[in-house]
């Protein structure tokens, strides 16, 4: 299976896709855990370039994002799936519906278009939502990357975009509360991950 894990900095994703990973693998499954952007030599330096930098425009961080994606579907992704492994990624397209289609207002439609043809049409089985809200994400986090560093405006309005995708696709999309200790936020995704495998 192919399972993603999204939400704004700060929410807890991070910790649950490891979390989910400890879990499988306990049960002796072979798992791939990867993040996004990375998880391949081109995909580090985009994700510095992305990160590290103090402006890009709307449209070359999109296409960035969709490169770092690319590289990982066709060198990670793809071979792990077509391999039988359980792949859990760390962000996947949806960050860039959230972050650059709706907070960038750069169009869902043309975001999406443009990562269904870096990535060759592959979508995770299930996709988490680690829901929280803006304020308890930032006081989490170190602010540390350039994205961050956007401000509260923008936190929120990828919190809304989040919540918008979550209602589009309500077949993939999963939500949970992180609001909740990371144990019992675990319980209720492996509860959903029984039900995939």
């Amino acid at each position: 299976m192919f399972v993603t894990f999204e939400g704004l900095d700060g929410s807890g994703k991070t910790t649950q896709a490891e979390l989910l990973v400890e879990a499988l693998r306990g049960e002796g499954r072979d798992v791939v855990l990867v993040r996004e952007p990375g998880g391949t030599g081109l995909g580090e330096q985009i994700r510095s370039l992305l990160l590290d930098s103090t402006r890009v425009t709307p449209w070359a961080e999109a296409t960035l994002f969709a490169a770092a994606r690319a590289e990982l579907v066709e060198e990670v992704i793809a071979p792990a799936v077509q391999a039988g492994k359980d792949v859990v990624c760390d962000r996947y397209i949806d960050s860039s519906l959230a972050y650059q289609g709706i907070a960038r207002d750069l169009g869902v439609d043309r975001i999406l278009e443009l990562n269904l043809h870096a990535t060759r049409g592959l979508l995770p089985d299930r996709t988490f939502l680690v829901l929280v809200e803006p304020e308890v994400a930032r006081a989490r986090t170190s602010q540390s990357d350039r994205i961050e560093r956007e401000g509260d405006d923008f936190a929120r309005a990828v919190d809304e975009g989040y919540r918008a995708l979550a209602a589009m696709f309500p077949n993939r999309i999963v939500t949970v509360d992180g609001a909740q200790t990371a144990v019992e936020v675990a319980k209720e995704i492996r509860g959903y991950v029984r039900d995939l495998s």
